[in-house]
């Protein structure tokens, strides 16, 4: 599913809400995980799931076409971490 799909399916399950209110919604909700996550926050969604940042360390990696090596610099990536009823639900989805 993308973002505007995800708008769609609000809108169509909340008919009080206007589409571009349910955008503003959504970009809103995302853009504020995003700045969490910039700042070096955690953020826990209740029952969905946790978003956090880690740090991967600079490492020497090797580029694939030539087997040359390379420096890869330190950085930072995102990581989320199921909820428990996420993964029940997922599990009993498919069970």
């Amino acid at each position: 599913m993308i973002k505007s799909e995800l708008i769609q399916r609000i809108a169509a399950r909340n008919g009080h809400l206007y589409q571009r209110d349910v955008e503003t919604i959504v970009s809103t909700i995302l853009d504020e995980i995003t700045l969490a996550l910039a700042r070096g926050d955690r953020v826990e969604l209740r029952g969905f799931g946790a978003f956090s940042v880690k740090r991967r360390e600079a490492r020497t990696g090797r580029n694939p076409r030539t087997g040359e090596q390379v420096s890869v610099e330190e950085k930072s990536v995102p990581f989320f971490k199921t909820g428990k009823e996420m993964r029940e639900r997922l599990n009993d989805a498919h069970g």
